[in-house]
This record gives C-alpha cells, sequence and structure tokens, in this order.
C-alpha cells in the first residue's frame, strides 16, 4: 500500500506527544519498571494496560502495510493475526480456556503461516539485525493479535524499529492460516492500548469519544477534516459521521467506519488515549481519545424497535406464523385427508375389520357360517325405491355438475339409500355430518369435529383460545387485532381448501400418460371423467339453520366443487326448504332432487315379514309360531304409516314377544310422550317461534280431522295464526310436529310430522283433563288478542273524537272502527263463554 504521510497537522500532533516525558505514558501516569527473569507471554487484564518503563517500546502486528509519520513515537506496536476475530464466539464457549489453544499452536508451530507459539511469530517478524531484548508477549485473540513488549536500546529509535519491521514483512510476508491472502503488519502506539476481556467483538466502526484531559477544561470535538488525517493511515474509511449538533449526548463524539474491520482493530489499539494537543485543535489542555467498537445494528436497537413499532412487528409475526404454518403443515393434512378418502385407515371401511366384528359381536365367535346379507330386512324397500337408486347412481356418471339433494322425513331412510345402495360400488367418499359440527358447543369443538370428519389433522384447536388472547392484549395495545387468532370462518375455510386439495389429488391419481386423453388439463380430464371425482355426502344439512356460519361456507364449498368438476356432492335433509340457501350459494344452479316418502301398506308389510326372517334365521318353527300372531299386522302398519324407523321398531318389539297391537300401542304412547314434552311443556322460552297454544290447536285440529290432514291457508285464517302464521308453521315443521305437503309447487297441505303422530294426536285429545286445560290457555290468548284489537280501536276513536271539528269524510272510518269493536267484544264473550263451561268440566273432574 502506498505510503501516507500525515502533513503539518499530524507532525503538530506528534511533536506535542514527544515532548513529554518518554517515561510517562500519555494519561500521566507512570507506570513502575517490570522486569521480568525470562521472555514469557504474560497478561495485562488485571490492570489493564501494559506497564512500559524507560528504554521499553511495545510492537503490534496487524496483517495491512501502514507507513507512519517521520516522528519519534514512543512505542510500537504489532498485531499477529493467529487467530480469526469474527470466531471470537468459540473463545467464550469451546474455547474458553486459552492454554489449550496455545498448545495447540505450539504444536503445529508453523510461523509463517500465523500458526505457532506467538513468541515464535514475533521472532519471524522482527528482523534479526535489530537484536531487540523482547520482554513481553501480551496475546489478544478476540481481535486476532497480541502486544510484544520489547528493551529500546540506545542507538535505535522507535521510527527506525518501525521501518524494519515493516521491510522484513515486505520481504518475508506472513500469512495467517485462516487467510492466505492477508499479510501481517506493524505500527505505531500513539495512545495507550486499553487490555480488557469484555465481550465486545470487533467491527469495522468505531465510535470516538472526545474526553477532557483535564477537568477544569472541556474537551474540543474534533472536525471531519482532523479525525481524517489522524485515522486515515490505518486503512480506507468509508464515513465519518459527527455527532447531531442538537444532540444532548456527553461526552462528544463521532463516528467512523472503515472499509474492513482489521483497519478498525489497528486503528483502535493504536489510537486509543491519544490527546490531542492545543496546537492540532484539541483545545487548552488537550483531547483524549476514547475509542470503542460499535455494532452496525445493536440488539437493543431491534428490541426498542420492536416494542416501538407493535403496529407493524405484531401483524407481521402473525403473517410469518401463518406462513410457516401453510408451508409444514398443510402437507401433512392433505396427506392424511387423501388416507380418509381413499379409506386406508378407516375400520368403517376396511372389510376385515368388519368382519371380525361382526364374529366377536355374536355370541359363538367361531361360527364362520354364511351370514345374511340383509341383516335389517331392507331389501323390502330398496326393491321400492330402485328407480331412485338407479337415477343417483346415472346422475354421478353425467358429465354435467351434480349438485343432488336428498330429501324426506327423519327416518325414511335417507343416509342408507344413499351410502348402503347408490354409492356402495363408490371408491371414493366422504361424509360430513352437520348435526356433529353444530351440536358442538364452542367454536374451538366445532373446528374439530369438522376436521375429523375428513381427517384434517394435526389440529392445534386449542391453539385459537390462545390466539384469542394475544389478540385481546394486541387490541387493547395498538387498537386493532393482530390475527394471530382464526375466526371459525377462516378455520373452516382452511379445512375445507385442504379437502378440496387431497380430492382433486385423488380424482387424478389414476391418470396416466399412456391415455389416450393423455394432452387434456386436469380441469379437462376431471370433466370428462366423472367416474373418477370423489363423491362428499352432506347429512342432517339444515339441521340448525340459524348457524349460518357452518351452512354457508359448506355450501360455498360444495358449489366450488362442483362448479370444478372436483367432486359430486350430494346433501340429505329433512327441511324442505333447502332451495334457499343452496340458491344463494349458486344462483344458476340446477338441483337434482329426489323426495323420500313413507313406503306403502304393501311395502311396509313385506319390511316387518322380511325383517323377522332375518331376526329368525333357520329356525323354521319359532318364525311359523311368530307369524300366527301376526294378526292385525296390516291395520297396525296401516297406523305406523310407512315410516322405516317405526316399522322397525314395531319388528323389534313383535321378535321380543309382543303383539303387533302392543307394540303398536307402545310406539304411540311414546311418540305422544314426545309432543307433550317438547311441544306442549316446553315451550315457556320466549326465543320460540312458536306457542304451546297453537302447537295444541292443530294436535287437536289434525286428531278430530277426517283423512288426517288441514287445508293450508285454513290454517293460516285461524284467530291464533292470524299475526305469524307461515314462521309458525315452518317452525313446527322443522321440528318435525307437522308436515306440508305441496301441490305443483305450492304448500297445499298440513300432516303430522310423522304417519303415527296422528294416533298419537288422538290419544292425546282423548285426555279429558289435558285438552280442557289446555283450550282453557287457548281461550285465554284469544280473549287477550281481543282485547288488544278492541284497545287499538278504541285508542283510534278517542283520537278521531277529539277534533276540533267533526269532518264528514270519516264517517265510514268511524262506523268501521265501531264495527270492528263490536265483532271483537262478541268474540270475547263467545270465548269467556266457552271458558267458564270448560272450567266447570275441570271442576267437576274426580
Amino acid at each position: 500500500m502506498a505510503a501516507i504521510k500525515l502533513g503539518n497537522f499530524s507532525r503538530g500532533l506528534l511533536a506535542a506527544r514527544s515532548s513529554a516525558d518518554p517515561r510517562t505514558n500519555t494519561l500521566g501516569w507512570r507506570p513502575p519498571l517490570q522486569t521480568l527473569s525470562a521472555i514469557r507471554c504474560s497478561s495485562s487484564i488485571k490492570s489493564g494496560h501494559i506497564p512500559v518503563g524507560e528504554g521499553e517500546g511495545l510492537i503490534y502486528v496487524n496483517s495491512e502495510y501502514m507507513e507512519s509519520a517521520n516522528q519519534e513515537p514512543q512505542t510500537l506496536i504489532v498485531k499477529l493475526d493467529i487467530f480469526p476475530h469474527r470466531l471470537q464466539w468459540l473463545l467464550r464457549g469451546p474455547l474458553s480456556h486459552i492454554q489449550p489453544l496455545e498448545g495447540i499452536l505450539r504444536r503445529i508451530n508453523k510461523p509463517g503461516l500465523a500458526a505457532a507459539e506467538p513468541l515464535r511469530i514475533v521472532e519471524r517478524a522482527l528482523p534479526k539485525e535489530l537484536d531487540l531484548e523482547i520482554k513481553e508477549v501480551v496475546t489478544r485473540y478476540k481481535e486476532g493479535g497480541a502486544f510484544v513488549k520489547y528493551g529500546l536500546k540506545s542507538d535505535l529509535t522507535d521510527e527506525s524499529i518501525q521501518q524494519s519491521i515493516q521491510e522484513n514483512l515486505r520481504k518475508k510476508p506472513i500469512n495467517p492460516w485462516f487467510n492466505p491472502f492477508q499479510n501481517v503488519d506493524a505500527d505505531l502506539v500513539r495512545g495507550t492500548p486499553w487490555i480488557e476481556d469484555l465481550y465486545r467483538i470487533p467491527s469495522q466502526t468505531l465510535k470516538v469519544e472526545f474526553l477532557s484531559n483535564s477537568p477544569d477544561t472541556s474537551a474540543a470535538e474534533l472536525t471531519q477534516e482532523a479525525l481524517y488525517s489522524l485515522f486515515r493511515p490505518y486503512g480506507k474509511i468509508l464515513d465519518i459521521q459527527a455527532q447531531p449538533s442538537d444532540s444532548k449526548v456527553e461526552p462528544r463524539y463521532a463516528t467512523l467506519r472503515f472499509e474492513r474491520p482489521r483497519y478498525a482493530v489497528m486503528a483502535r489499539n493504536c489510537m486509543h488515549g491519544f490527546i490531542v494537543s492545543e496546537e492540532a485543535g484539541g483545545g487548552k489542555s488537550g483531547t483524549r481519545f476514547k475509542i470503542n467498537y460499535e455494532r452496525k445494528i445493536k440488539l437493543f436497537m431491534i428490541k426498542d424497535w420492536i416494542l416501538n413499532h407493535p403496529r407493524l412487528v405484531i401483524p407481521a409475526i402473525a403473517a410469518l406464523v401463518a406462513t410457516i404454518t401453510v408451508i409444514v403443515f398443510d402437507p401433512i393434512r392433505t396427506f392424511f385427508i387423501t388416507l380418509k378418502i381413499k379409506s386406508s385407515f378407516q375400520a368403517e371401511e376396511n372389510p376385515v375389520l368388519q368382519w371380525i366384528r361382526k364374529q366377536v359381536s355374536r355370541a359363538n365367535m367361531f361360527s364362520f357360517g354364511k351370514q345374511k346379507s340383509d341383516p335389517r330386512g331392507l331389501a323390502a324397500i330398496w326393491e321400492d325405491r330402485q328407480k331412485d337408486i338407479e337415477q343417483l347412481r346415472a346422475w354421478l356418471t353425467e358429465t354435467a355438475e351434480t349438485f343432488i339433494v336428498i330429501h324426506g322425513p327423519r327416518g325414511s331412510g335417507k343416509r342408507e339409500l344413499v351410502l348402503g345402495q347408490a354409492l356402495k360400488e363408490h371408491k371414493y367418499k366422504v361424509v360430513i355430518d352437520c348435526k356433529q359440527i353444530q351440536d358442538a358447543r364452542g367454536d374451538t369443538a366445532k373446528i374439530s369435529r369438522a376436521a375429523a370428519q375428513v381427517g384434517y389433522r394435526p389440529i392445534f384447536s386449542w391453539m385459537n383460545s390462545i390466539s384469542s388472547f394475544i389478540d385481546l392484549a394486541a387490541q387493547g395495545m395498538i387498537g386493532t387485532k393482530a390475527g394471530f387468532s382464526e375466526t371459525l370462518d377462516a378455520q373452516l375455510s382452511k379445512i375445507w381448501q385442504n379437502t378440496a386439495v387431497a380430492m382433486k389429488r385423488v380424482a387424478l391419481e389414476g391418470r396416466s400418460m399412456e391415455d389416450k386423453d393423455s394432452n387434456m388439463s386436469e380441469d379437462e380430464y376431471l370433466e370428462a371423467h366423472p367416474e373418477k371425482r370423489p363423491v362428499v355426502v352432506v347429512d342432517n344439512f339444515l339441521y340448525d339453520a340459524e348457524d349460518s356460519v357452518v351452512l354457508d361456507k359448506l355450501t360455498e364449498w360444495a358449489a366450488g366443487l362442483t362448479s370444478a368438476n372436483i367432486a359430486h356432492v350430494v346433501f340429505l335433509t329433512t327441511d324442505s326448504s333447502f332451495s334457499k340457501p343452496l340458491s344463494k350459494a349458486m344462483p344458476n344452479q340446477v338441483f337434482r332432487t329426489i323426495g323420500l316418502g313413507d313406503c306403502s301398506l304393501e311395502v311396509g308389510r313385506r319390511f316387518v315379514l322380511s325383517h323377522l326372517d332375518s331376526e329368525a334365521g333357520a329356525d323354521n318353527e319359532a318364525n311359523a309360531r311368530r307369524k300366527e300372531t301376526l294378526h292385525g299386522l296390516d291395520s297396525c302398519i296401516r297406523v305406523l304409516g310407512g315410516r322405516v324407523t317405526d316399522l322397525e321398531f314395531m319388528a323389534h318389539r313383535i321378535e321380543a314377544g309382543e303383539t303387533p297391537e302392543a307394540a303398536v300401542s307402545r310406539i304411540i304412547e311414546q311418540s305422544a310422550s314426545e309432543i307433550l314434552k317438547i311441544f306442549i311443556l316446553g315451550t315457556d322460552s320466549a326465543s320460540s317461534q312458536y306457542t304451546r297454544e297453537q302447537a295444541w290447536d292443530l294436535i287437536k285440529s289434525l286428531a278430530q280431522s277426517k283423512d288426517g290432514s288441514l287445508l293450508y291457508n285454513k290454517v293460516l285464517l285461524g284467530d291464533l295464526f292470524k299475526d305469524n302464521g307461515e314462521a309458525t308453521l315452518r317452525a313446527l315443521e322443522q321440528a318435525e310436529l307437522i308436515s306440508v305437503a305441496t301441490d305443483k309447487g305450492f304448500p297445499r297441505y298440513v300432516k303430522p310430522g310423522k304417519p303415527v303422530y296422528r294416533a298419537a294426536f288422538q290419544r292425546l285429545v282423548e285426555n279429558k283433563t289435558l285438552q280442557g286445560r289446555l283450550d282453557l290457555l287457548i281461550l285465554a290468548q284469544l280473549i287477550g288478542n281481543e282485547n288488544s284489537s278492541i284497545k287499538k280501536y278504541e285508542e283510534e276513536l278517542q283520537v278521531l273524537g277529539s277534533l276540533p271539528k267533526y269532518p264528514w269524510e270519516l264517517t265510514s272510518r268511524i262506523e268501521w272502527l265501531l264495527r270492528k269493536v263490536h265483532g271483537a267484544q262478541a268474540k270475547v264473550l263467545k270465548y269467556e263463554s266457552d271458558s267458564a263451561a270448560l272450567s266447570k268440566i275441570l271442576q267437576k273432574e274426580n
């Protein structure tokens, strides 16, 4: 590197320095003489400085050649690059003991590579002709070098020693073992080096503080030009930043950033404690340098920035966590969903496990005989509904979008028809039960159940509660939520989205490049091969119509599956108003619908008999005796109707030894108890959309009707259904007390929710005490309604009567109000008369 002269300014500085007592350091402190009996490596950590006596000097070796000014410095510093300062953290950990490291370097003994005992490296760096007396070597591993104290002979100067060492290093360079392109160098010590063992990693930036050399005066702040002249000889300086003029931080300081850290290391060791004279701009008593390494980014600055910018940091952390979660866990979840769709680990779908379960469930575990293929005796039902089964299978093979709805009353066999018959041979299917999801308490439980139904795992549902607390704290601190916790809507979207990805992967799994349609895109392939698409069966759809979050996300997801030809979707519902939520998700889609009702009398009879035959097995005598007891079976089936669950229950009771009449009577009694408990005694809640009086009025009317049905419009015209009649009927239909039959798409008849309910209604009406008490409640409500109407009419008449002048235009209005009051009062009198009669009847009962 070219020599750099300091000029008149630096000469003035060094002249002021050389005028000081050579036996006293720049701080005015005179160290004691130290006589060593032998050359040894030592440490000055305890004192913090290396004592330099009269006739002694100090050498340090660095890796860059520097030429000092033509002045006589007091000491010389040599920096030995024997350990990289970027690995200083090793000295705090695995290499915390220096002696083992020195022992390793001593064994290597390669002074030319700076991989030897420090003394050997110093001996190679110093010319032999100088004949210097080396008294002490102080290693500085964290800065990658060592201090060398030597005895100064009378015929030599520090300047000549420096020039000789630099010339020797040019001729015989020493390359560090960790960097063969770097050379060892030496330079003068103008200040007092500070020997410390603090955990401060050398960096390329120095903080130079300006301290006063006398307590009576203040320090002078040097200009950038002065600092450049003093520090440029040690290496290329990238920037000099002076302290802001309005800053109140004391002492004043400046920041110097060198091109390389080793330049800053040499500058700190040479200039720490250096005193700038008054002539050079250091003030009256001089300005002393205090130099420390400055990190480019301090940890406390990062901490302060994070704490001072929570509006940016907290959402960024939330986004980072979400990104990591998607990258790491989404492929795992998709894999488990794929296993669920393919039924690889499902015990319910495994035929071997199913066979073992059947064998263990029987009394004789070793009965390996041939079992009935139709244990429930449903063959008669499926024969009657074979047309619906074939229609459903045909829809699943069409290339068009398949959005199928199977609706019918509870117990009509919708699930068995779809899963047990139409999809029996279908390979890939997923069943989602809305009832299980919507019955769960809380969002966390709903998320867990939805994930379990599609095989979405791992699912950290408990984290949602913790994240909610974090969001609450963040909202109190920054005013907005951080986004750590996710709503039920977002979590369900993730579950359904991953399920869609898995289903598409399954649908495309069998595709081969050898196929004739291998040139098709994925979407074209799925559209051309509907048999490859999985089937999603949504059971108990609209089970809880008020839970709009689950229903909306489910319908949107199903609409996306069908529109993208990823899967077929089949909805199973008991609610006849299914078209409204489905039309919201797919407004331009025509739904394929199949309505399942109760089976006919003949089919019901065959079902019961086939069920009994299946239960009897090979015991023909027992089966014959049972058939003899089936007297009046047709009349019993006529009472129960064609509801599969009721017919199956009756068959079980007959199998248990009861007669058909007793079994039907038990079913009617049980149904009557359920109706009484749910619709009569359990409707006190203010949130209920119907009253017990409205439910009882329908029960009594249906029990007394000839054909077991009421005209829909006549029900709405009744006194109890004037205000909210249609909403009440929809609520009672949803609760399955009644069913509304349609004619050409319009509601026409009101019937019992189940065929057996008509007999249950009749049994309830036969209880005169119950009937009388509930009729009294109905009359009381009717009287209250009429009195409210009369009060409203009277208030309007009072307003009209208070007018100052009687206008003839209001005559017809007044007459109308009077007629309304008269009619309402007549009804009140009739209702009160009926109520009095009922009260007398109830009082006469024992």
